[in-house]
């Protein structure tokens, strides 16, 4: 016997908001917009290269985006980009990606699946490697692939360009990525394909290799890229992320740290925070309320997706403890004479035992571990020894007093 057909919502409301929130384009809208109030299941792909061991935040828009299709009863398509992954995508980056091994990358997504099966329901999922059909394919099929872009299309990309203006390197290799992103549409046969803006090339490739192979061009919608804890674009190579395996705390103080002008951003692109709230809260700032208020708020719902309600509540007593209340509980205080190796933070710490390492130190500074517990401030690799109490990592804490 055959399985019931699952049931498709097919509320314009929540399609109209599908389309809306926090996208940046989407091609081709009214014909996506029409078959999802058709009632037919859709076939939705995501693909994710495993380029670093953490999906984080900023990857993570597009999970909930691939959570809302999937709410409304289409099949949505997980696939991690182990062939990708290692040619590597350059659609965001200002010089060449580095080529990363097949071990590399096999190593980094082992816990894909398990991390992304904190927003979607991987039971419901089609979850997919790239590897089953990219390694398959010969010089011919390539060729093939090739002949239907010209180099023209490949420069004329504004990142591209830039490089080939400042005398960068651009290899040869880089020039096959879209080529494969494309094929995955082919071999899966999408009918709507999610990307962050930066992704444009990468998703009309999909909608002309769909076309050669006689298949109806994919409909693309991509998302608005958020900006990491230092203000930049959230970038694993830049340790300004906030992942989905951080501990509530971290993750909970982490989003505490961002700049109170990427609130209203992170809560239309990284929560489900109903957007008549986010309108309030987007009023309120602008008439003077308290931005920390809100931010709480927006740490508490990203905190509470990721770990549970209970999880979240927690991580915010224990931030409303050691950031507000200075509640530290016992700590040590130690004094430290200016001098050869004790003018940065760094040494002292190592030299105190509350870090083993510099590696430590530098580990703890990327995952954004290491802050002024007095004002909330974070620590720079080479930041200079200053009077203050210190949270090192999740339950270590020092407070400085430098003698003279």
């Amino acid at each position: 016997m055959w399985p019931l057909q699952k049931k498709i919502n097919t509320d314009p409301k929540k399609i109209n908001e599908i389309l809306s929130r926090g996208v940046s384009n989407v091609v081709d809208k009214e014909h996506l917009q029409a078959q999802l109030l058709s009632g037919k299941r859709l076939r939705i792909k995501l693909g994710i290269d495993p380029t670093s061991p953490n999906i984080h935040l900023g990857r993570a828009v597009l999970l909930l985006k691939l959570k809302d299709f999937q709410d409304l009863g289409h099949k949505v398509i997980l696939l991690i980009g182990d062939t990708t992954g290692v040619i590597g995508d350059t659609s965001d980056k200002t010089s060449e990606r580095p080529l990363l091994s097949r071990e590399e990358v096999k190593k980094n997504a082992q816990t894909y699946f398990s991390q992304i099966g904190k927003v979607v329901n991987l039971k419901d999922a089609e979850q997919r490697r790239n590897s089953e059909w990219l390694l398959k394919l010969g010089y011919n099929d390539i060729g093939e692939h090739a002949d239907q872009f010209s180099l023209a299309d490949f420069i004329a990309r504004e990142n591209i360009k830039k490089r080939l203006d400042e005398g960068k390197r651009v290899s040869l290799r880089e020039m096959l990525y879209p080529l494969m992103q494309g094929y995955d549409s082919v071999a899966l046969r999408a009918d709507v394909e999610l990307g962050g803006n930066d992704q444009w090339f990468n998703l009309l490739a999909g909608r002309k290799l769909q076309e050669r192979f006689g298949q109806e061009p994919q409909d693309i919608l991509t998302t608005n890229l958020i900006l990491g804890t230092d203000g930049r674009k959230m970038s694993s190579s830049w340790g300004n992320t906030i992942n989905l395996l951080d501990v509530p705390e971290d993750m909970y103080g982490k989003i505490m740290s961002i700049p109170d002008e990427l609130i209203e951003s992170y809560l239309v692109h990284c929560t489900r925070v109903p957007m008549a709230r986010v309108e309030e809260i987007k009023e309120a700032m602008l008439k003077g309320e308290n931005p920390r208020d809100f931010k709480m708020e927006l740490a508490h719902a990203i905190v509470a997706l990721y770990h549970g309600e209970d999880a979240a509540k927690s991580a915010e007593e224990s931030f409303v403890n050691v950031f507000q209340k200075k509640e530290v509980g016992e700590i040590d205080v130690v004094k430290v004479s200016p001098g050869v190796n004790k003018e940065v933070l760094k040494d002292a710490l190592i030299d105190i035992g509350l870090v083993k390492s510099g590696n430590e130190f530098n580990r703890l500074i990327k995952d954004g571990a290491i802050t002024r517990t007095d004002t909330g401030e974070k620590i720079d690799p080479d930041a200079p020894i200053k009077d203050g109490t210190y949270k090192i990592g999740k339950r270590r804490f020092v407070a400085v007093n430098v003698k003279n």
